[in-house]
Formats: structure tokens, C-alpha cells, sequence
């Protein structure tokens, strides 16, 4: 079953309300059993591929039905107004194809920590410690996927960043490690680029991926980076992702 509800974020308002996704488990209402909860960006892209801003979406529903996962998947719709990066960039940064870009990201992951969580605990039955709560998301969604992870890392032990956004801000994210270490345990961070990512032009950002996988695992976190062969920028190419980076956050028993 998955909710969708409209709701507006303090400090972060769009002129139309976005929408809030939360998947539960089939034996949810069956059962008297609590369960990790597992945060994602973009959370339009996450399972509907009516709602998914270019028609596919991550096919997250499907995965976790075939796969019976017990998990509570939460999906929080980025801002589609035209401030995505803002609101997804811990940092200000600039970019001759954007222009200057205030960073308002940790305005996003203070609601998520102090208001969103609190009241998904408060409301459903959820395993709220960091041990099993874990963050996800793409592109913009993978640079603030691991700013949440270090920088509340006594919220997150677990996150999976997929063709992530280090190259705009890479002083900032190294000294954010450099500051936040030792990282709690267990923290477990997933990373990955796609070899077929910007026409191909991507060998950088893929140094830059693994640049911060050092970091964080001198930081004390277990982290795995790899590149995909062939991989694009897009839904369909992190959804055939999805299953390498659940069984690194949450292995089966």
C-alpha cells in the first residue's frame, strides 16, 4: 500500500503543495511487527511512472513487492518549481549553466530529521533508530543523500548515493568529512556512477566518487563505489541499481 498525501515544508513552500509517499509492507495492517524506514529523494520518481517527471520512474514498488522487503519506504517530492538544486545543495555554489544557486539543503534534511521522521515514528509503526533508518537518491538526491549521512550521522547508519553530484561541491563535502569524523557504527554508504553518464564525459566525477569513498572509509564508514558499464543519466538506469544497493544496506538475514 502506498499513501500519498500533500504537504508544504516551512521555509521551503511551492505555490502547489508536492506530494509525500509512504509505502507499507503487505503484512503491515496484518501484523503488530515495526520496521525499518527508508528515506528517498525525488520521491515523484520513486513509484508511479505517471507521476515521474519524464514518465519512468525508479519501479521501487514492484521491487519491493517481488521482493517482500519488510520496509517502510518514505518518498518526499523534490521542489519542481524550478529550485530542486537549491533545496538539494547543502552549499551555495555557482554554475555557468545555472547560474549562483543559494544552498538550502540543510534546511531540507532539518525537516526531514526534526519534523518528517517524527512524525512518520509517531504514526506508524517504525524502528526509528539510526540502526534501521537509511537515505537514498540520485543526481542533486546523491550529493544531499551523503551530507545526510555524514552530517546526521546519529540519524542515518545507512545510504545509497546513485551517480551523485560531488563534482559542484567537492571542498565542501571533503572538509564536511574531514569535520564529522569518526563516523558512528555502523555507517554503511553505497555509491555508484554510470560509465554512459553525460555522453560519457564523466570520468571526473567518477574520481571525485571515489576520492569521497577514501574519505568516508577513513572516516570509519563501510563504503562501496563502483562505476556501472554503460549506465545513463535516468529512472530506468538507477532501477536496475536498486537491488545491488539494498543488499549492501540492508542484507538479508
Amino acid at each position: 500500500m502506498i499513501i500519498v498525501r500533500k504537504i508544504q515544508i516551512p521555509g521551503l513552500e511551492t505555490a502547489k503543495p508536492r506530494r509525500l509517499y509512504i509505502y507499507l509492507p503487505k503484512d503491515y495492517e496484518v501484523s503488530d511487527r515495526r520496521y525499518p524506514v527508508l528515506y528517498m529523494f525525488d520521491g515523484h520518481n520513486v513509484f508511479y511512472n505517471s507521476h515521474a517527471t519524464y514518465g519512468k520512474s525508479w519501479g521501487m514498488k514492484e521491487y519491493l513487492q517481488k521482493t517482500k522487503l519488510p520496509l517502510i519506504v518514505v518518498g518526499i517530492e523534490s521542489n519542481r518549481e524550478g529550485k530542486r538544486l537549491s533545496e538539494y545543495s547543502p552549499w551555495d555554489f555557482s554554475r555557468r549553466e545555472v547560474g549562483f544557486v543559494p544552498g538550502r539543503g540543510q534546511v531540507t534534511m532539518d525537516w526531514i530529521v526534526k519534523t518528517l521522521k517524527s512524525s512518520v515514528d509517531a504514526e506508524f509503526r517504525t524502528l526509528p533508530d539510526r540502526e534501521h533508518t537509511m537515505i537514498a537518491g540520485s543526481s542533486m538526491g546523491g550529493l544531499i543523500t551523503v551530507y545526510a549521512a555524514v552530517a546526521y550521522n546519529d540519524v542515518f547508519s545507512r545510504a545509497a548515493a546513485l551517480s551523485p553530484c560531488f563534482f559542484l561541491l567537492p571542498r565542501e563535502v571533503a572538509a564536511l568529512i574531514k569535520e564529522k569524523a569518526p563516523l558512528a557504527q555502523p555507517t554503511r554508504i553505497y555509491m555508484d556512477y554510470g560509465s554512459a553518464e553525460w555522453n560519457g564525459k564523466c570520468k571526473g566525477h567518477w574520481a571525485e566518487m571515489f576520492r569521497t569513498a577514501a574519505r568516508l572509509s577513513r572516516a570509519g564508514a563501510h563504503t562501496a563505489a563502483r562505476v556501472v558499464p554503460g549506465a545513463v543519466h535516468n529512472e530506468a538506469a538507477w532501477e536496475k541499481r536498486i537491488p545491488v544497493f539494498m543488499d549492501y544496506l540492508y542484507p538479508k538475514d
